[in-house]
């Protein structure tokens, strides 16, 4: 009974400990100072921006390809004999220069044939002449025997008369008939040869042709032995030897003209189009002039970088099927008089280069750089200074950036740099990034 009141009293005397000191502890906050008001600030990032420029836009595009001489010359036997003369600098890599003697084939059997269609010819002509003078002295006895046969017939007819009268014997005027007989065939012996003379003469005419065409062949066949460089080249291949025998047909030197370089190079369909603007008309005889392009081909070897100013010449006449791409030959002139040593080589054959091909200037053409893409989007900073994101219709690509058909004006602020994440409406503070910039404007140049 007596714990039992001394848990009472215990419990009833702690009410009074806890008002007190809550009491004590209202007086005590009611001293104090309210706490500040700390104001909210919005946080700023910081971004590169450009402002989209509005340039007279070359549209450009690469493609790569192996060097080829403009002319490959092939040097084959016409004629066949031993090889008598070599050029000593005729060795493969060696550069000549046109009309060098290279090679001669041993001449002696066509000199003696040249001097046997030459005797042919004196031959035929010496007949031909004998064939005018007989022709004249057939005509001059003709002319003679018809006088003589004239004068048999007239003693004929006198005869006659005369056996009418049995003046003279019959046998007297048959003597005569056989007189003027003999002499009708004289006559007629004579014409015969001169009726056969044009035809003689025609005979000796196609033998004559053909000995002159025995001669003119024999010349060429001359002329075919000695092998001369026809323009300056580089010798690719040497097939044959001084004193070795050649047959008529076998190739004997392979020379590659260095005059022009040429560059069969691959560039997609999809570049093509960029590079030409649309034309009404087309002069197909002048396509090199109707596309405008220009080239330049330049050479990469680690930090080495040289270039030569090139031509369009020619494009293939078929799409590969496979990698869906057009071949375009690509011409430099000169290369050889260009060469700097240590600066700038020739174009040599099999060299890998790259090509960059420029159409004409498209005006007015919106551009940003390709690393502000973003799926199709840009990231802009609009007038309140926050992030929008922008949807494009793009035109084409570029290699480092974007011509831009819709979604854009010039003078907008698109992000250049990197903002990760990139959330809408975000607030943004621009700083123009003026290397960039000027990168842009030196694509209208």
């Amino acid at each position: 009974m007596n714990t039992q009141k001394t848990t009472l009293w215990k419990k009833i005397l702690i009410i009074p400990a806890i008002a007190i000191g809550i009491i004590i502890l209202f007086f005590q906050q009611q001293g104090r100072e309210s706490p500040q008001q700390i104001p909210f600030t919005e946080p700023t990032i910081n971004v590169r921006v450009i402002e989209v420029p509005m340039v007279n836009l070359i549209p450009r595009a690469l493609a790569y390809g192996n060097i080829q001489p403009d002319t490959v010359w092939e040097a084959v036997a016409e004629v066949s004999g031993k090889i008598v003369e070599k050029h000593p600098q005729l060795k493969q890599g060696v550069i000549l220069k046109s009309g060098e003697l290279l090679l001669r084939i041993d001449p002696t059997d066509y000199q003696l044939a040249i001097a046997q269609s030459k005797a042919n010819l004196q031959s035929i002509q010496a007949q031909l002449n004998e064939l005018k003078v007989k022709e004249q002295n057939t005509r001059l006895s003709l002319k003679i025997e018809k006088k003589v046969l004239k004068v048999a017939q007239k003693e004929l007819d006198r005869q006659r008369q005369l056996l009418k009268r049995k003046v003279v014997s019959t046998d007297a005027a048959d003597k005569q008939e056989r007189t003027v007989l003999a002499q009708t065939q004289q006559v007629q012996s004579l014409q015969n040869t001169l009726n056969l003379i044009p035809a003689e003469r025609q005979v000796l005419k196609a033998q004559l042709a053909v000995a002159q065409t025995q001669l003119d062949s024999a010349k060429i066949n001359l002329e075919r032995t000695t092998i001369r460089l026809p323009f300056d080249a580089r010798i690719a291949q040497v097939n044959i030897e001084k004193n070795q025998f050649t047959q008529q047909g076998k190739v004997l030197v392979v020379a590659d003209s260095i005059d022009v370089a040429e560059v069969p190079a691959q560039i997609a369909m999809q570049n093509v189009r960029h590079l030409l603007q649309p034309s009404s008309k087309i002069d197909i005889s002048n396509l090199p002039k109707v596309f405008g392009l220009s080239a330049t081909v330049r050479l990469r070897q680690g930090d080495f970088k040289t270039e030569w100013p090139g031509r369009f010449v020619r494009a293939s006449d078929a799409v590969d099927p496979e990698t869906r791409t057009v071949s375009i030959v690509i011409a430099v002139d000169n290369s050889y008089r260009q060469a700097i040593p240590g600066v700038r080589p020739p174009l040599i054959k099999n060299m890998f280069v790259e090509v960059e091909l420029r159409g004409k200037p498209h005006p007015d053409r919106l551009i940003v750089p390709r690393s502000a893409i973003h799926n199709k989007q840009v990231y802009i900073v609009n007038q309140e200074s926050r992030l929008e994101k922008r949807a494009l219709d793009i035109d084409f690509f570029q290699s480092n950036f974007v011509a831009v058909k819709n979604g854009l004006k010039k003078g907008d602020a698109v992000i250049v740099s990197d903002l990760i994440p990139a959330i809408e409406g975000m607030l943004l503070k621009p700083v123009v990034d003026t290397k960039m910039t000027e990168g842009k404007c030196k694509i209208q140049k």
